[in-house]
């Protein structure tokens, strides 16, 4: 099928340009943060999966996600469910160790409900840990990297829930039209000055595709 061929070139498969950018972020945060396999992580948002796959293993992860964290008998990584805007009520309700080194969070941001919400993330991300690496698909990318439909997200949102009902190059077809409204709704795309306000004392780094920024990332 050529959209699932599009779409493994694009980003789904080993070789596709989004795991290679991906590879290339990995090694912008080994550079930010060269002493990881020494340190305590906690990640928001992410899965007890995701970090087996990483290139990089810190000394210890806690993983909290508001609904599936995964499941982990290692003693290096522990998940815990919760609500990334409220991590430390979460992780003081688990009896989980907040003594943290540097707090990860990648493509969450624009997923927890609004401005306010982002905020309390942010306050969360550095009240948690001195050091931080906050990373978000860039709004003004030209093409919407959830649905990889160029503009979709700056249309009405009829549009979008339109296009995440039918579009086939979506990663997983919702099952009907209030499925499509929620994704929608729950995703909305972040600017360089929003982090830079969620983060005033952070580097904001570009990640850049034939010159155009394409995603951002607040470290501290």
């Amino acid at each position: 099928m050529a959209a699932t061929r599009l779409r493994n070139m694009l980003v789904d498969s080993p070789t596709s340009l989004g795991a290679k950018a991906r590879m290339r972020r990995w090694e912008m945060f080994r550079d930010a943060f060269p002493r990881i396999e020494e340190q305590r992580l906690l990640d928001l948002g992410g899965t007890v999966e995701s970090w087996r796959r990483a290139p990089v293993r810190p000394r210890h992860v806690t993983v909290l996600n508001l609904f599936e964290p995964g499941e982990s008998r290692e003693d290096w990584i522990v998940p815990v469910t919760g609500d990334a805007c409220s991590a430390a009520d979460a992780l003081a309700n688990a009896n989980v160790d907040s003594n943290f080194d540097a707090v990860f969070s990648n493509s969450l941001i624009e997923h927890v409900g609004g401005h306010a919400r982002r905020q309390e993330l942010a306050r969360q991300i550095i009240q948690l840990a001195p050091r931080h690496w906050v990373q978000t698909p860039y709004r003004y990318f030209p093409l919407e990297p959830h649905w990889l439909f160029p503009g979709m997200q700056f249309m009405p949102a009829a549009a979008r829930v339109q296009i995440a009902t039918h579009w086939p190059l979506v990663h997983t077809k919702p099952a009907n039209s209030d499925d499509a409204r929620s994704e929608v709704l729950w995703t909305e795309l972040v600017s360089i000055t929003e982090m830079r306000d969620y983060f005033p004392t952070s580097a904001i780094r570009h990640e850049r595709v034939l010159g155009i920024t394409k995603s951002i990332t607040a470290v501290l």
